[in-house]
């Protein structure tokens, strides 16, 4: 294999081995709901489990659940593509390394929804739920009474509970957005003229 495709997917594989881990790790020493605490009540270990898409949101019920799992399947081929297309035309390494990111964190989620249903006996293939753990509840409060719809109601930021293969994902697609001009940037050919160059007769 050549040099230039060893780092992004060394990186992908090194992701989803990390992901699987804390995912199994919490699995055998946690119980659903249990939450232990490494930054007070702004940031926790909160084992929980779902059905649907990153974040915890769900949709359709158990087809939609094995519809975004075949989804999810045939968009990992998609980007693998996509990946072996980038390095193989020289784009920018940082697009390529984001690219794997957004690899391993698909690949992961995907590891769960597809088999874990099978490995601990809950559901068939492809009926698997995605394990989430992270928790950072960084900001809570009370919409004051003045605000539209929300008056008095209580809110939270961060809510969502997500795994390591959730953030590889936003930070992939997060920095393809930031850096989108100089990943795609090129250089645009000079046009001669005679006010340009000197033309020799």
């Amino acid at each position: 294999m050549k040099a230039a495709y060893t780092k992004p997917f060394l990186t992908a594989i090194f992701i989803i081995l990390f992901d699987q881990i804390i995912k199994t790790w919490v699995r055998a020493h946690m119980f659903m709901g249990e939450e232990i605490r490494f930054l007070g009540s702004h940031g926790m270990l909160h084992y929980t489990e779902n059905n649907g898409m990153a974040f915890g949101m769900e949709w359709g019920g158990d087809a939609g659940k094995l519809a975004l799992t075949l989804f999810r399947i045939f968009a990992v081929c998609g980007i693998v593509y996509c990946l072996i297309y980038l390095i193989k035309h020289k784009y920018h390494r940082g697009l390529i390394m984001n690219v794997a990111l957004i690899l391993a964190g698909a690949v992961g989620n995907i590891i769960d929804s597809t088999f874990y249903g099978i490995m601990y006996n809950y559901a068939p293939l492809f009926h698997g739920r995605v394990v989430d753990m992270f928790y950072f509840p960084l900001l809570r409060g009370t919409f004051p009474a003045w605000v539209p719809a929300w008056g008095n109601e209580a809110f939270e930021f961060f809510r969502p509970v997500f795994n390591l293969a959730d953030a590889s994902i936003c930070v992939g697609v997060i920095m393809i957005l930031i850096f989108q001009k100089h990943y795609f940037k090129h250089e645009v050919p000079e046009v001669n003229s005679p006010n340009s160059e000197m033309v020799e007769e």
